[in-house]
């Protein structure tokens, strides 16, 4: 077992990509887990049901707890209840383009939760020392000043998303300065992995393209193409957020691999891999479109690599091989239930 052998930690937005990451590196570690999940009337388990089936001795370590980032008490109470040395907050309405569709929801879940959540902390700090992680975003920089961004960057949010972001930046910073709670904020450039959800850009090419491959859709529909971002590893980034919480004093980390690549590039590398043109299946569709857009984000990752040790260990390239060879299983996977389904020729 490990050298973290019962310490606790509470993770909001568990059942998320980041979140289910995290939850297999911290008990790989000894920590027992807590999670905070959503009522619903679906399972919404996926992502660690593997860790939930796994044998008794891992599973005693996983406890989740229903809960929503819209209610203060009920937060509240978990936290209390639970009495985490560690809490990372996770949860999120995080597709960016939504959050223009939905801008109130996403600023109460995201700006609001996030405070909901540091009041929470600082109520379980009167009795015991706790530390805090907040997930922020390179979306914050928005039209960025500079390039690369880094820690001292001005932020210059361009989404409901973004702004709300920005809001839980500067609660967390308060919440340390005020009252001396240990709290980091992580302003985690784009992480990606097969457990991403289907109608982020990078999974939703991924995902195209290995069905396009068996047969199984014809097109993808796409909106800015020139969109270049900052594209890392999802498992390599909750390390970091690991690490944060480790230091003798709390402060704000970029967390990024230092290069940009455009949308256009990843689709010419994901079809390759399945040995396609994406030209002759993807069609732009101005749905798609932000109604203010942000172009080039890209972090500097040096404080990172300098105080926490910490680095990015997997490449652009490979990163999108991870992804499209998993989801060309799930495509093989589905094209072979789609032909055994088929009514036999009589």
């Amino acid at each position: 077992m490990t050298e973290c052998a019962g310490r606790r930690a509470l993770i909001t937005g568990i059942t998320g990509q980041a979140g289910s990451y995290l939850t297999e590196f911290l008990l790989e570690k000894g920590y027992e887990v807590h999670g905070i999940i959503r009522r619903t009337s679906t399972f919404i388990t996926e992502r660690i049901r593997h860790i939930c089936d796994a044998p008794d001795t891992l599973t005693q370590r996983l406890r989740l707890h229903y809960g929503d980032l819209s209610d203060a008490s009920g937060l509240t109470h978990i936290v209390l209840e639970t009495e985490p040395d560690e809490i990372y907050n996770l949860g999120a309405q995080s597709h960016v383009r939504v959050s223009f569709d939905q801008p109130l929801y996403t600023v109460d879940i995201v700006g609001l939760g996030a405070l909901r959540m540091l009041e929470a902390a600082r109520l379980l700090q009167q009795h015991k020392e706790v530390r805090f992680y907040q997930a922020s975003s390179s979306e914050m920089f928005g039209k960025a000043a500079e390039v690369p961004q880094r820690e001292t960057t001005p932020f210059h949010p361009r989404s409901p998303y973004a702004c709300a972001k920005v809001f839980a930046y500067h609660q967390t910073v308060n919440y340390r300065e005020a009252y001396g709670l240990f709290a980091c904020n992580g302003i985690l450039f784009n992480h990606e992995s097969p457990r991403r959800g289907e109608t982020f850009v990078t999974r939703k090419i991924t995902r195209a393209a290995t069905r396009i491959r068996e047969g199984l859709q014809d097109k993808l529909l796409l909106g800015n193409l020139d969109a270049k971002r900052d594209w890392g590893y999802a498992k390599d980034y909750v390390v970091a957020m690991w690490k944060m919480l480790q230091q003798d004093t709390p402060d704000d980390y970029v967390i990024a691999t230092g290069e940009s690549h455009s949308v256009r590039e990843f689709l010419e590398l994901a079809f390759a891999r399945v040995g396609l043109d994406w030209h002759d299946y993807v069609e732009l569709d101005p749905r798609y479109l932000r109604p203010s857009e942000v172009d080039l984000l890209v972090g500097d990752p040096s404080k990172a690599e300098r105080v926490l040790g910490w680095k990015a260990t997997t490449g652009f390239e490979e990163l999108v091989h991870i992804m499209v060879d998993a989801d060309w299983e799930l495509a093989r996977q589905e094209a072979a239930a789609h032909a055994s389904s088929e009514p036999r020729p009589s």
